[in-house]
């Protein structure tokens, strides 16, 4: 398929998240007997969002086509998307339009995160939008020179802006094995999206703060009033502990809403690499060190 794409000086870079089977020997294999390929390899898996900042790192080309190894994003659309490249587009993204393939639970909860996200963020991201996409050379740059490690490669997309397009597609069948993103792993991904790129969660939890003020401001003037008129009374032992249960419910949960903007402060902070190599091929140096 490469042979056909016109385009001079293709490369391919493989990028192994620390797989524990055959996978890198095969890669090896391929890259030994061409030399458009290219392979790098992670001391252990660091996620996709760190394998995806090491290709586009690691890619030298104008444009740049990234996919999934799972054979889910078809190659054979490779061509429609450098296609719109061509004519000007700086990003193509592929778009999913169906999940039928997905069970219901899951079709509905992305749904959702889709639309609340753009909604509360600084940017939009296009329901059924991915990973599979064409960049130009200064999309990547502009990717690549962002120094942040909790990395969401959708909404960074959208947030660097240049002119984007869509193409609908329809995902393959796995070539091989299974999912490795089961559903609390997809919820902490949209939580870590949500909270690097917008701050409204935090704004919502001190405005439910003046709110609950207010009301107490409120309730406690109502009882002074009462006591100074009918005298004082025992108060209401059930009214009493939900008020306190209440009370204490709102403040664990916007104090795990701080901890979660805390935690991403840690992170950045401590300024550790995004990944390791442990090793690379085809590449004119090497490097033990990804940042």
């Amino acid at each position: 398929m490469l042979d056909g794409l016109p385009l001079d000086g293709r490369e391919v870079v493989f990028v192994d998240d620390g797989s524990r089977d055959d996978t890198f020997a095969r890669v090896s294999a391929l890259c030994a007997v061409d030399p458009k390929l290219r392979a790098i390899r992670f001391a252990r898996n660091f996620g996709k969002e760190a394998a995806m900042a090491a290709g586009l790192r690691a890619a030298t080309g104008d444009v740049v086509v990234l996919m999934d190894g799972d054979l889910q994003h078809p190659p054979e659309l490779i061509p429609a998307l450098l296609e719109r490249w061509r004519n000007g587009a700086m990003m193509v993204t592929a778009v999913r339009r169906s999940r039928e393939t997905d069970p219901w639970l899951r079709r509905q909860l992305t749904r959702a995160f889709y639309g609340f996200f753009s909604r509360i963020s600084e940017v939009t991201l296009a329901e059924g939008g991915g990973d599979f996409r064409v960049f130009d050379r200064a999309v990547v740059d502009a990717i690549n020179s962002l120094p942040e490690r909790t990395r969401f490669m959708k909404g960074i997309t959208s947030w660097v802006g240049f002119r984007q397009e869509e193409v609908d597609f329809v995902p393959q069948a796995r070539a091989a094995g299974e999912s490795g993103w089961p559903m609390l792993r997809l919820l902490r991904y949209a939580l870590d999206g949500l909270s690097a790129f917008s701050t409204l969660p935090l704004r919502v939890w001190s405005l439910v703060g003046l709110v609950m003020a207010g009301l107490s401001g409120i309730y406690g003037c109502w009882l002074i009033g009462r006591t100074l008129i009918f005298g004082i009374d025992l108060p209401g032992y059930i009214s009493m502990m939900v008020s306190v249960l209440f009370l204490s419910g709102i403040q664990l949960i916007s104090l795990g809403v701080l901890g979660e903007y805390i935690g991403h402060i840690f992170t950045e902070v401590k300024g550790r690499p995004l990944f390791l190599v442990a090793e690379r091929i085809g590449f004119d140096e090497s490097s033990g060190a990804g940042s």
